[in-house]
């Protein structure tokens, strides 16, 4: 049997269908891009863009392959099963249970098992590991969310926050550096939440110490993180690992005060200011990206302003801007002052030109620095930054080397694989 698979949206999506793929290995199935006999969508739907998306590659995946039975999963089908129903899916399931899902797609018989998200209580373990292909495996060690942002859909989606054990992220972690991973993604819907669900409250940092001391010599990278979580004892902790990645991804949404507060987000700019600092001083020469959102209802011209003036201030290597998107059952779907699409869009191609141009600085200022760099195809990786890095001198897919950085053209960083000494890791503050 052959499946094909199609995936959308976040890490943890991108998580979840690995372990989907290894489970079916398990049970004989092979992968093919056409002509397959299963074909499954991992859906998602934080934005109705995303919900769109989804569809259309529900119908793209059916057309490449005719006859197949086509299976629906994630948070689109989650929270909408009727309309995933209506797109033809045999099987539809939903944010959970995926070795159910496996399970069904082995017995090929339509079926339709979606449960209330707010009712799991305990964390599904799945096989850790990488997409096909990727040279960096991804570990999932938290699910959920109870935050309950004015914009979001997710924890109506996910459920509440539930959270891999320490023993089980230190076990897995050591699985993973055996198999040879380079680099381990620490994932989940909202990881900064971790252990709040478990006994003794284990936080954040504490998993990623087991994971680290479990994997020493592999470096972790952070998925999305929450701001109010990079306290000084959190920076602290990570940086004397010495094999996080001094790369953070910080949830933004917006640099106005007056917005922040509207989202319902736990932190004004201030705060988020003094968080960038922190992690600075901890990882010096960091790279910052953030996700943000434009348009949001009633975020006048000023209030944006506002949001361009912080990320100049920032300084961030990337953000991610997208358009503000009305998700129906949250609250901001409600608020007054919805924005036009067309304005939305300018705000987002506003604040791309301005997140250009710190990006390009903090380029710059790689320049004539040695950085470990994951070469994923030929000459070409990523570095512990996250900076894309093509190199000259040699290279081998799947290994970390030290890169001499010699210049910055078109968003890459340029530089040569240094032959001798070099080791990949700072003296301080994580792998470059």
């Amino acid at each position: 049997m052959k499946y094909a698979i199609y995936t959308l949206g976040c890490k943890v999506n991108q998580y979840e269908t690995q372990a989907i793929e290894t489970m079916l290995r398990q049970r004989g199935f092979e992968r093919a891009e056409r002509d397959a006999d299963v074909a499954i969508v991992n859906t998602c739907a934080v934005t109705a863009e995303s919900g769109r998306k989804s569809r259309q590659a529900v119908r793209r995946l059916q057309s490449r392959n005719p006859g197949a039975l086509t299976v629906v999963c994630g948070c689109f089908s989650q929270l909408e099963p009727e309309a995933a129903k209506d797109l033809g899916a045999d099987i539809v399931f939903g944010s959970g249970d995926r070795r159910a899902l496996a399970d069904a797609i082995e017995r090929a018989l339509p079926v339709t098992e979606v449960d209330d998200p707010f009712r799991r209580t305990a964390f599904e373990p799945l096989p850790a590991g990488a997409v096909s292909g990727r040279t960096r495996a991804m570990l999932k060690i938290q699910d959920g969310c109870d935050n309950f942002c004015a914009y979001c859909v997710i924890p109506y989606a996910r459920g509440r926050v539930r959270s891999l054990p320490l023993a089980d992220c230190a076990a897995q972690g050591a699985a993973l550096a055996g198999k040879g991973f380079a680099e381990i993604v620490v994932t989940g819907i909202e990881i900064a939440s971790y252990g709040k669900d478990l006994p003794g409250k284990p936080g954040l940092a504490d998993a990623v110490e087991a994971i680290g001391r479990a994997a020493p010599t592999v470096r972790l990278r952070l998925g999305s993180l929450e701001p109010t979580v990079a306290t000084e004892d959190f920076c602290r902790r990570l940086a004397a690992l010495g094999n996080v990645c001094p790369h953070f991804h910080l949830s933004l949404q917006s640099g106005c005060d007056d917005t922040l507060a509207r989202m319902g987000r736990k932190y004004d700019t201030a705060a988020f200011a003094a968080v960038c600092g922190r992690l600075r001083r901890a990882f010096p020469g960091c790279s910052l990206t953030a996700d943000l959102i434009c348009g949001f209802p009633g975020e006048s011209e000023a209030d944006f302003a506002e949001t361009l003036a912080f990320i100049e201030q920032c300084g961030f290597f990337h953000v991610h801007a997208f358009p503000y998107s009305v998700r129906p059952g949250t609250r901001a779907a409600a608020m007054p002052g919805q924005l036009s699409r067309a304005e939305k869009e300018a705000r987002v191609r506003r604040a791309a030109a301005v997140a250009e141009k710190t990006k390009a600085a903090y380029l710059e200022s790689c320049v004539g620095k040695t950085l470990s760099v994951l070469f994923e195809s030929g000459c070409e990786g990523h570095a512990g930054n996250y900076c894309p890095v093509r190199a000259s001198g040699g290279a081998a897919r799947g290994r970390v080397l030290p890169v001499r950085v010699t210049g910055a053209a078109e968003g890459i960083l340029l530089g040569t694989v240094e032959k001798s000494g070099g080791t990949d890791l700072q003296s301080r503050g994580g792998v470059l």
